[in-house]
């Protein structure tokens, strides 16, 4: 009875080792940020798309973009897009814009995340984001309340 119950006990312990054990290595996995990253990184000509919600009288109005930008590799960002607020079309009750002008600065940390902000005046959104590829894309979050903002900068 005692060696049933030894075994027995072994193959439990064992069984739960076999558990616990890939658990404990997934949650002690660590993200590994990219390094060395500079306002160089972030230079030359970019297309981009974004997409998100604007508050309009109350109510969430989706809206999506398009544009090319320029980076200048020491922290100057200029930009031209377009964009349409819920599937407008010209005439509608909703925005159809082109032609529209966009200009920030922005701070590449040397973990590769980017900051960007939007020059007084230029009526765009600031961003938080991380540049992949070694600059050959931007992925970035807008940050400035009430809307959200996603936008995908890509290297031409």
């Amino acid at each position: 009875m005692k060696r049933i119950f030894s075994v027995s006990l072994t193959l439990v312990v064992s069984a739960a080792l076999l558990v616990v054990v890939p658990i404990h290595k997934r949650s002690a996995f660590a993200v590994q940020a990219a390094s060395g990253c500079t306002n160089g990184n972030l230079s030359g000509n970019y297309g981009f798309t974004f997409s998100g919600y604007q508050l309009q009288s109350g109510k969430s109005v989706p809206f999506y973009g398009a544009g090319s930008a320029i980076a200048d590799g020491k922290g100057n960002l200029a930009a031209t897009f377009a964009f349409s607020q819920n599937g407008a079309l010209p005439g509608d009750r909703y925005v159809v814009s082109t032609n529209n002008p966009y200009t920030a600065t922005y701070a590449v940390n040397s973990d590769c995340t980017v900051s960007v902000t939007a020059t007084p005046g230029s009526g765009g959104d600031n961003f938080a984001g991380v540049i992949v590829g070694g600059g050959t894309e931007l992925l970035a979050t807008g940050i400035s309340a009430p809307d959200t903002l996603n936008a995908d900068f890509k290297k031409q």
